[in-house]
């Protein structure tokens, strides 16, 4: 007859074994903790209480005791967690069935699990700490959790960031305590996106730090000394309006009590633009787009987005374009829209630098969202449209006043039509395909909107400020409309994935040079694609190789705060190493108008040529530097 269970279970480690394994691999403990933690505790809780939970799994004596690994006064067998791995693998039981605990709601009908205990240690007194904001992809994983009970959040956690397969997965959810450990695992989803575990969203070790009320916190001190009386006067006047939690939603407590700071945060002081500003304003920008939506008058709504905006609580989730402060505001902002939009209430704001959307559930849940785009420097084409919301791959944006018509196109076929789109009263949208975010490039949907003398073509990278598509020379950018400047983009549009979630402002496409192949293998198209961002010093350059035939252009070289390919540097050059239909192997390369002759030198390679182009034979897999020299005189190297 088979022995129970209980008696083939591994005897604990040693306590200084199950130390030496804490020490070791702690934040792979504290990550585990972290993402099996119920997300309703929040992220500072959730951070505290991960590091708690991985310090505590150290056993207590000499040889932890476990009712479990001994049945009838005899000693379990070793085997099984016994290895050298022994110490991690049983700390790792008591963490993941600790933080499994911990998602146990309390009741009256029985004592708390030591899980559901508070922890005691660490503390953090006048911080708040939370890991990195991620991107997008991070941020829709982190809500697809959320979904999730803890037993299926502690099988996705095993598969992919301790690398279990599905039957080591039951047995360790089996010994966490788990009463059913297969609906456990069949919830936990598919592991295409397991690689995001391992994202700094997700690393309780690595940190970000805010303060928490300064102010308030020593209103309460003061209060203390002064006992009793003090405390109920504190007291009250936390209960003025405005002075606590109240109508603020997941707002923070205050932290100011200046007469600035309050009339930043007062409904009544937003500036609203007029339906007509923009027909005689000197700037053409977001300071001129009039207060729109279903709710712009809602002084409660609009006071929690300015009260979370100032302070956001723990169940806010703040994201920020690079380069982006995600500060209170200096001052009244202006108010862009407020309304319903799907299944949540938005809110957009601006104050000269930044727009900021706020987004509340619909339904009345609890949580919020903040984001921060940079927008200053923003002009007529660059500040066509905001993104309002995403769901389920779908976009909705609201377009500025002066657009009068908007349509899609599928960049990847130039040759079909823009399909219309029925903008609503308040400039709305309805819901637009968004490129995919999953790596697969079989459309690409951009708007094309109408208005103010001009078609201008946009596309969402992620942001809340979508990306304007242009073609044409540096200094000399244009519009996206021929059919010549469709088909540029036909070929590099599969390439914008690279630059999504950067602060892009626009995206230039400019084809620098055309290229006859040896052997009479046709000719070859390089262009060359800048996308500028809102910070200014963080553009990133990319040169793509279009080889005959071919359905897409290939990276050449790429470049991040390069002036190459720029209004401040108008001149590219790079190189590939092309591979004749006969098998020949030859190092191309190709500069704008501004070279006069190209070198290549090295991995068996010596050639020049004069001109802008160079094709030369070269052995496969030759590492090969170029440079050129410009029609001036002066020296110039390739983009890398």
């Amino acid at each position: 007859m088979t022995a129970p269970d209980t008696a083939t279970r591994p005897l604990p480690p040693d306590v200084e074994q199950a130390e030496a394994a804490i020490v070791e691999h702690y934040p792979r403990l504290v990550r585990l903790a972290y993402l099996v933690l119920p997300p309703s505790l929040g992220r500072n809780r959730r951070v505290l209480t991960a590091h708690s939970l991985a310090q505590r799994a150290l056993p207590r004596g000499r040889r932890a005791t476990d009712a479990a690994a001994v049945q009838g006064g005899v000693p379990a067998q070793r085997g099984g967690l016994g290895g050298p791995e022994s110490g991690y693998a049983y700390v790792r039981l008591r963490v993941l069935r600790s933080a499994l605990e911990a998602g146990v709601p309390l009741t009256f009908k029985a004592l708390p699990l030591r899980g559901q205990l508070p922890a005691l240690l660490p503390q953090v007194w006048g911080l708040r700490l939370f890991p990195r904001a991620g991107g997008a992809e991070e941020l829709a994983l982190d809500q697809w959790l959320a979904t999730l009970n803890g037993p299926g959040r502690a099988a996705c956690v095993l598969r992919a960031l301790e690398g279990l397969a599905e039957p080591d997965v039951l047995r360790v959810l089996a010994e966490a305590g788990v009463a059913d450990p297969a609906a456990a695992v069949a919830e936990s989803g598919d592991p295409a996106h397991d690689a995001l575990f391992a994202s700094p969203e997700f690393d309780p070790c690595v940190l970000q730090a805010r303060p928490t009320d300064l102010l308030r916190r020593r209103r309460f001190a003061r209060a203390a000394m002064a006992g009793a009386a003090a405390l109920a006067v504190c007291g009250a006047l936390l209960a003025l309006p405005g002075g606590g939690w109240g109508a603020d939603g997941p707002a923070a407590p205050a932290y100011a009590q200046n007469a600035a700071a309050q009339q930043a945060l007062d409904p009544g002081q937003l500036v609203r633009a007029t339906a007509t500003a923009w027909h005689t304003s000197s700037r053409t920008d977001y300071s001129v787009w009039p207060a729109r939506g279903d709710r712009a008058a809602d002084t409660e709504l609009l006071r929690r987005a300015l009260a979370v905006w100032a302070r956001p609580g723990r169940t806010v989730v703040v994201s920020a374009t690079p380069g982006t402060p995600s500060g209170p505001p200096m001052g009244p902002p202006q108010l862009l829209f407020a309304g319903t939009v799907d299944q949540a209430v938005v809110v957009l704001l601006y104050d000269g630098l930044r727009v900021v959307r706020y987004a509340e559930p619909r339904n009345g849940t609890a949580g919020a969202a903040l984001d921060f785009a940079r927008t200053d420097g923003a002009t007529a084409d660059t500040a066509t449209a905001l993104v309002l919301s995403r769901v389920d791959g779908n976009v909705r944006y609201l377009t500025a006043p002066w657009v009068t018509g908007a349509a899609v196109r599928d960049l990847l076929k130039p040759g079909d039509q823009p399909s219309a789109l029925k903008l609503g009263p308040d400039g709305l949208t309805p819901p637009v395909l968004g490129p995919a975010a999953n790596g697969e490039c079989t459309s690409w949907n951009a708007l094309a909107l109408t208005g103010d003398g001009a078609t201008r073509l946009v596309t969402d990278l992620g942001e809340l400020t979508p990306a304007r598509l242009t073609s044409g020379a540096p200094g000399a950018a244009r519009d996206v409309t021929e059919a010549a400047e469709l088909g540029e983009w036909s070929k590099t549009a599969c390439l914008l994935p690279s630059v999504r979630s950067h602060g892009v402002r626009s995206v230039n496409a400019w084809t620098y040079a055309k290229q006859p192949l040896p052997e009479g293998d046709g000719a070859a198209t390089w262009l060359c694609s800048r996308a500028e961002t809102w910070q200014g010093a963080a553009d990133r350059v990319q040169v793509q190789f279009l080889a005959p035939g071919a359905p897409l252009a290939a990276q050449a070289a790429k470049a991040e705060g390069s002036p190459a390919c720029g209004a401040r540097e108008p001149r590219v050059l790079a190189g590939v190493l092309w591979k004749s239909r006969a098998g020949q192997w030859y190092v191309l390369a190709a500069g704008s108008a501004q070279f006069a002759s190209l070198t290549a030198t090295g991995g068996g390679v010596n050639g020049t040529a004069n001109g802008n182009r160079l094709a030369v034979k070269a052995p496969e897999g030759a590492q090969v530097d170029l440079s050129g020299k410009l029609t001036d005189g002066t020296k110039a190297g390739a983009l890398r």
